[in-house]
């Protein structure tokens, strides 16, 4: 038993054990008088007893300043969301957000209401990143560990049920956990739990969004559905909420500012009769299949996870991002394998974004033109079964009954210039300011990496050239990179190119001669930085090689080719970089070896293999002025 239940348990004990209770006999009761009871001073509560009460109330001191309530402007509806970081980023649902838009207004237990801006969506996995704005100490929810959650562990639901804290403060719940490890199916096309967790702590419309904290007040994940009863909408203690593991990883992703999708493997599985679950189809394109999954090889693990059922395997990819590469353990033909997989993307991006646009909710009605409510009540349930989305809607005005005012006022107000001034619309973004933001923290950071006489102020104006020499084993190794000359000498053995379009062949063909594009980007993009380098964009973070800690990850495209670099999250420092000519070939991949903050290494590897290993011992940059 978890702890905290036995910590529960003992004072249910230590409760009844107060007074016993002794009925008095049924005989002649009707005769019996009254017996006066009197109580000699207050009642004195078991120590262990008033422990748990007040570690509950300790924990949900700590919990509640995170939790926002939120407020679509012009009273078009609204629900909750967490803060996590104390510059104001904060998560919600992404059907919290969606009648909202780009603005909203946020209300913390402080008393004070906050303007808010969306920064990112994953229309998928029902989650939206805002930002409340006004502050850099915001107070903000620590992260628990939601895969040690375990079914029995007490858990609580703060937020804005109903939209009832109009007057800021958040209602709470007091619950357990019902269930981990919830499969629920899309609901529509679109929105789909995985690996979620159930609780019976009430949930209710305007919870959507908030938290769903642990005993100790840790944020365990983001309350989303919801089971109802057919026409009332009554709690009947069936509630999920995303795990926060899940969104950790979505956190790069919608810090990007981008429209995200989740992952899939390439393949379809089945469970076995057996026992275990085994591929029964896979795309000869996939990385799967690169990386020796076969049909009817048994998958083990994904990302560290033992999976036994095809339900298994779902609930693990959906709470990976699309494009993150994760080790996969297989067994086919007697013999185990565990390799880093790429994972394909669930939807095409034009798909995904249609996908969002019919997911989308109706306008709120026009204040002064309410709809009948009868047809109102079934316009819903044609749009609504068992189980829903529990955003508080907008209803029209009940002249009987008016609602009380509320932070998001009567009308709605204009966007303020500080929340406008963050907002830049752009296809596939949520908000594409906030993409811009991480491109110059990136190309600030990949400056940083090299002497700043290298790359001066005017250095776009110059034509630079880098030469590399080294060794691989016992051979020579000297590599020219400049804007018309590309050429590599292993030994003997020299290739080269006067055009960027001729790389790509060597990328293709798994040559050795595919470290030069890698090369080549990374110059290009030193010099002129991702607004001038092409369409380039921040991506978010991932995996590195399959491992963890997740990197940085900035895409641009170079010619016909895509280029990946990744980036140490704390040091900001390149560890890789990778070039893919063909989404179905391996990329060349370029990792960075290094002695303090010197470049001492160069590797080149396609997939596991590694084609060029280099000892660097002289790394030169010259540079003409172009005429």
């Amino acid at each position: 038993m978890p702890p905290a239940a036995a910590l529960f348990a003992a004072s249910w004990l230590a409760l009844f054990s107060i007074t016993p209770f002794c009925p008095a006999p049924l005989s002649h009761a009707q005769d019996a008088a009254p017996e006066t009871v009197s109580i000699a001073g207050p009642l004195e509560l078991d120590p262990l007893l008033q422990s748990v009460e007040q570690a509950r109330v300790a924990a949900i001191d700590r919990a509640r300043p995170s939790a926002v309530s939120v407020f679509v402007p012009g009273g078009g509806g609204g629900g909750s969301g967490v803060l996590i970081s104390p510059d104001g980023f904060a998560l919600t649902n992404f059907h919290v957000t969606s009648p909202a838009g780009t603005f909203m207004r946020c209300g913390l237990s402080d008393g004070r209401v906050y303007d808010a801006v969306l920064v990112g969506l994953d229309p998928v996995g029902d989650l939206a990143m805002i930002q409340l704005l006004g502050r850099d100490d915001f107070p903000y929810a620590t992260l628990a560990d939601s895969r040690q959650a375990r079914a029995g562990d007490w858990c609580m639901v703060i937020g804005n049920p109903f939209l009832l804290a109009t007057n800021l403060q958040p209602t709470v719940t007091w619950g357990i956990l019902s269930g981990v490890g919830r499969y629920q199916y899309p609901s529509g096309t679109l929105l789909e739990y995985a690996d979620c967790l159930q609780t019976d702590a009430s949930i209710n419309p305007g919870n959507s969004g908030g938290p769903i904290y642990n005993a100790q007040g840790e944020l365990l994940g983001i309350v989303g559905r919801c089971s109802f009863e057919k026409r009332g909408r009554v709690n009947v203690g069936v509630g999920y909420a995303i795990s926060i593991n899940q969104a950790k990883n979505f956190l790069g992703y919608l810090r990007s500012g981008r429209i995200v999708d989740h992952a899939t493997l390439g393949a379809t599985v089945t469970t076995d009769p057996d026992g275990g679950v085994v591929v029964s189809n896979i795309l000869e394109s996939s990385d799967a299949y690169r990386r020796g999954l076969r049909y009817n090889a048994q998958i083990l693990e994904i990302d560290g996870r033992p999976v036994m059922t095809a339900n298994d395997v779902q609930n693990v990819l959906g709470t990976l991002p699309s494009g993150w590469r994760v080790p996969v353990t297989f067994r086919y033909d007697g013999i185990t394998k565990r390799v880093p997989v790429r994972l394909m993307g669930v939807h095409r991006q034009d798909e995904l974004l249609a996908k969002m646009s019919s997911a989308l909710p109706p306008p709120p009605p026009v204040p002064d033109q309410p709809e009948d409510e009868k047809d109102a009540e079934e316009n819903a349930e044609e749009n609504q079964d068992d189980t829903e989305n529990d955003d508080e809607a907008p209803q029209p005005p009940d002249p009987k009954r008016p609602r009380p005012p509320s932070p998001h006022g009567g009308a709605k107000p204009a966007i303020p210039k500080s929340v406008s001034d963050l907002i830049i619309p752009r296809r596939g973004y949520a908000n594409y300011h906030f993409n811009q933001v991480q491109q110059d923290r990136f190309i600030d950071s990949l400056r940083n990496q090299f002497p700043a006489d290298q790359f001066p102020a005017d250095a776009e104006s110059n034509s630079t050239a880098w030469t590399i020499t080294g060794k691989t084993g016992e051979a020579e190794v000297k590599l020219s990179v400049a804007d018309d000359q590309f050429a590599i000498l292993v030994g003997e053995t020299a290739m080269q190119a006067t055009k960027r379009s001729e790389l790509y062949d060597a990328v293709d063909t798994d040559s050795i001669a595919g470290i030069l594009p890698a090369l080549d980007a990374w110059r290009t993009m030193l010099k002129l930085g991702p607004q001038k380098f092409g369409e380039a964009y921040y991506q978010g973070t991932m995996p590195l090689g399959g491992e963890r800690p997740l990197r940085d990850c900035m895409i641009g495209l170079y010619g016909d080719m895509e280029v990946r670099w990744l980036s140490h999250p704390e040091s900001g420092l390149v560890e890789c970089v990778e070039v893919f000519a063909d989404r179905d070939s391996d990329p060349a991949e370029l990792w960075i070896r290094r002695e303090g903050e010197s470049i001492s290494g160069l590797e080149l590897r396609y997939g596991t293999d590694v084609a060029l290993d280099v000892s660097i011992s002289d790394w030169k940059q010259t540079e003409t002025a172009q005429p």
